[in-house]
């Protein structure tokens, strides 16, 4: 069994531009079986337009958890929740969850979506475990800006 992470060991901690090289990497390295490649410009963007918005879980300083608290003025979203492989299931994940959370409660959202793919079973477990569950009557539609 994996040991938990310590409180004491984990620091959950917003991402700033200068972040932005270890963030794109980290990105490649634990969201293996993606084919998603970030573009830094929009980065960028978020943390500008938003600077509490990204937030990055560190021990010992090193980046060990990311997620994307996202809110519009209108409903909290979350995305690009990853953990260092060797770092998963040690409440990680939860503890990024749960600061985003408090992120939306100083907000007053009601509500808060995950986007989460669905092949990915691993990160099934995680959003399960948050008390997420999959909305079956909805559905997301896209469209490509180009």
């Amino acid at each position: 069994m994996v040991p938990a992470v310590e409180d004491s060991e984990l620091v959950i901690r917003s991402g700033a531009v200068a972040d932005l090289p270890a963030i794109l990497e980290f990105w490649v390295e634990a969201a293996e079986g993606t084919d998603r490649r970030d573009d830094p410009n929009k980065v960028v963007a978020l943390i500008e337009r938003d600077p509490e918005a990204l937030l990055i879980a560190e021990i010992g300083g090193r980046m060990v958890g990311t997620l994307i608290a996202g809110w519009d003025g209108w409903r909290a979203h979350l995305y690009r929740l990853a953990v260092a492989v060797e770092f998963r299931r040690r409440g990680i994940g939860g503890a990024l969850i749960e600061a985003a959370e408090e992120r939306f409660s100083g907000f007053a959202a009601f509500r808060v979506d995950a986007m989460v793919l669905h092949d990915n079973e691993l990160a099934h477990h995680a959003w399960q475990a948050a008390g997420y569950r999959r909305q079956a009557q909805w559905g997301r539609w896209v469209k490509p800006l180009v």
